[in-house]
């Protein structure tokens, strides 16, 4: 009789089985079991070593079919890989990102597509598919500590950046309501926690509002450029308005900025293979996108550093380091181990 496990303490050695593994007998019952190692990938097959080799050269911008090329593993396996190992990210994040304390939060969309452009959509598809044609990547970034603390997947929409809002809003720190209250015949009044910036959407007041209500000043800047339909070629900026909604009058006005979110959408598109334009890359379905992406956003937060401006080239702490999040930069090595203990199998 063989087991997979016994409650007894004694036990002697009974050999190994046809996989290697050792097997052995129970002193008290007799029983006969074999010790199976945790898998860190569940039932996948694939090598641990290898698997980290192909989801670092994802991260780093490799595309799916050129990974299979140099690791041999096939794109179908890869496919898989991304979405374990980025739902897991997905749910460290959602754990790690609580109680966070920042100061300017800059709020874009970023323009990409799934299976095909939505020009390319039949009439039955755009009234029933929300799942491909166009996406946008709606992303924040933290204007001191480079933090990211959210991102959504979806539609340009309305009801997406009510959703995106609030789920940032969540997971800042807020007072308490003794700290708004009056004290020692001081006027009683709302403490506002953060500042936003966004472009000029005109979905974002209705969400701001929503998400944070009084607890956050709000300014909004839309740029203006010339030469901005010429295509495959960058536009000039030669002017920029702000406007500053709740909380933000005269000079401070020039503190409404998206130049720091904006630069994360290149970075974004480095780092993201799906993601490069004019490229032959891009992303069959939404979960395999939803996936890469949280994938590139724990990678960011606590492995990559960001360069101070100049020419030193001197490196920042890790966006998670400068959020208190963690006390050092991490590897990828530890990544990977500590983002499967939130895998389903776990």
């Amino acid at each position: 009789m063989i087991a997979t496990t016994c409650k007894h303490a004694r036990k002697v050695s009974k050999g190994k089985d046809r996989k290697g593994q050792q097997r052995w007998k129970c002193k008290d019952c007799g029983v006969c079991f074999t010790d199976f190692a945790p898998k860190p990938l569940g039932d996948m097959t694939v090598d641990v070593t290898k698997a980290k080799l192909a989801l670092r050269m994802l991260i780093e911008g490799m595309s799916i079919r050129a990974t299979e090329r140099t690791t041999g593993i096939n794109r179908n396996t890869l496919c898989k890989l991304v979405v374990l190992f980025g739902d897991s990210c997905k749910r460290f994040l959602d754990d790690q990102m609580q109680g966070l304390k920042l100061t300017h939060l800059q709020f874009d969309e970023q323009w990409t597509f799934v299976q095909k452009k939505q020009a390319r959509l039949t009439v039955d598809e755009k009234r029933e598919r929300h799942d491909i044609g166009d996406m946008y990547l709606w992303t924040c970034v933290d204007e001191q500590t480079k933090l990211m603390p959210s991102f959504l997947i979806g539609k340009r929409s309305a009801d997406n950046a009510r959703r995106f809002l609030s789920d940032v809003a969540k997971r800042l720190s807020r007072p308490n309501a003794h700290a708004s209250d009056a004290h020692k015949f001081d006027k009683g009044g709302y403490r506002p926690i953060v500042q936003i910036s966004t472009d000029g959407f005109a979905a974002y007041p209705e969400a701001v509002d929503l998400a944070f209500g009084p607890y956050a000043k709000y300014g909004v800047i839309i740029k203006e450029y010339r030469n901005a339909t010429m295509t495959y070629t960058p536009s000039e900026m030669v002017g920029a308005k702000r406007t500053g909604i709740r909380g933000i009058e005269g000079r401070n006005q020039r503190s409404i900025g998206t130049s720091h979110v904006e630069r994360l959408n290149g970075t974004q598109r480095v780092f993201l293979k799906r993601l490069n334009r004019l490229t032959l890359c891009f992303s069959k379905k939404l979960e395999n996108l939803e996936a890469s992406f949280a994938m590139f956003a724990a990678y960011y937060n606590y492995c990559w550093q960001t360069r101070k401006p100049g020419k030193s080239g001197e490196k920042r702490p890790s966006a998670a380091m400068m959020a208190k999040l963690t006390s050092h930069v991490w590897d990828f090595d530890e990544l990977f181990d500590e983002v499967l203990k939130f895998a389903p199998h776990n």
